[in-house]
């Protein structure tokens, strides 16, 4: 499933971004960017709702990793959670030859080639279909 994942992701480098976004039409944010990624790819993702850009926690997220099945992994995620800033995680995307990411400040989700210019704080592996 990596490889369909990481695919699904480049076919959204250049969707609008938008908080909350979920519609690749009318924006997408890191979350979105996911869930629309593993859509892409089979899965039938449960994204999460009620956060905001910063958070002094990761803890938000959690429920989304176990609604989702997916595994943690040490090295080479599909879903990368980083930090951006002391209080900005950020989740990412692994591709070929790099991430895509729904960047804000660029508004719109944009390919990042190379490393990560940020500390990665978990990596995720979706290994399997979730079918609901």
């Amino acid at each position: 499933m990596s490889a369909k994942i990481r695919k699904a992701a480049m076919t959204l480098v250049g969707a609008p971004f938008r908080l909350h976004g979920r519609d690749p039409a009318t924006g997408l944010d890191c979350v979105g960017l996911v869930a629309e990624a593993m859509l892409r790819a089979g899965f039938i993702p449960v994204a999460p709702h009620g956060y905001s850009l910063r958070a002094t926690s990761v803890e938000t997220l959690l429920p989304f990793v176990r609604a989702n099945g997916l595994k943690r992994v040490r090295t080479n995620g599909d879903i990368v959670l980083v930090m951006v800033g002391p209080v900005q995680p950020h989740l990412v995307l692994r591709a070929a030859g790099g991430f895509v990411h729904a960047h804000a400040g660029i508004g719109r989700v944009t390919f990042l080639p190379g490393a990560l210019p940020w500390p990665i704080h978990t990596q995720w592996r979706a290994n399997h279909q979730r079918t609901g």
